[in-house]
């Protein structure tokens, strides 16, 4: 295994250890020392990737999210669907499903979907540049432009629409507050909507 691999592998283990760790006990309760005897690895090395357990968990949050809206796209593509809000919806009914699924997961990620796309610190250091091209926010932009919807702002739209999904489905997955998942979905559907005319 080539150095670059093994570095990989270690912050691998740091990230898979952490997430398993985070989801159990809660972050509060998880300290960098449990982190790093759960993936075999030295605290110096913990420290090489990571400034502390917040840090780890920001990273986390964003790849995790990130993941949710690249497996969404992948799939929307397969299904060839030419309408611009039906592919937007596609992709959030995807990501809710999922998150309905994983409860843990959605509880971890809490209410910040949105770093999938738009947390710049996190992209800038872990994010692929060839991810960009290929993204939520790349077919967003397209979809506003081939569809000649005028937003003054698509990139202020598209957190809105993410932040809008997050912090209402987090309720209503989790507590079916104002109504369970399913029948809140139609009200969300018609919001974003709205928002693509």
């Amino acid at each position: 295994m080539g150095i670059l691999e093994q570095k990989n592998e270690k912050e691998n283990r740091l990230l898979d250890t952490a997430f398993k760790l985070f989801t159990e006990k809660g972050i509060k309760s998880t300290s960098i020392q449990e982190i790093v005897d759960n993936a075999k690895v030295a605290k110096g090395t913990f420290y090489l990737y990571f400034k502390d357990k917040y840090e780890i968990r920001d990273v986390l949050i964003s790849k995790k999210s990130e993941k949710l809206f690249s497996e969404a796209l992948s799939r929307m593509r397969k299904n060839y669907l030419k309408d611009f809000s039906d592919q937007i919806i596609f992709i959030i009914n995807y990501v809710i499903d999922e998150l309905t699924k994983n409860p843990l997961l959605l509880k971890f990620i809490s209410k910040n979907l949105s770093w999938g796309v738009y947390n710049e610190t996190i992209i800038k250091l872990y994010d692929k540049p060839e991810n960009k091209e290929d993204g939520l926010y790349a077919l967003f932009l397209k979809g506003v432009e081939e569809n000649h919807i005028e937003l003054k702002n698509p990139k202020v739209t598209l957190f809105m629409i993410i932040e809008l999904v997050s912090s209402t489905c987090f309720d209503s997955i989790l507590y079916k507050n104002p109504l369970p998942i399913e029948e809140y979905k139609p009200f969300l559907y018609d919001a974003i909507r709205n928002f693509l005319k």
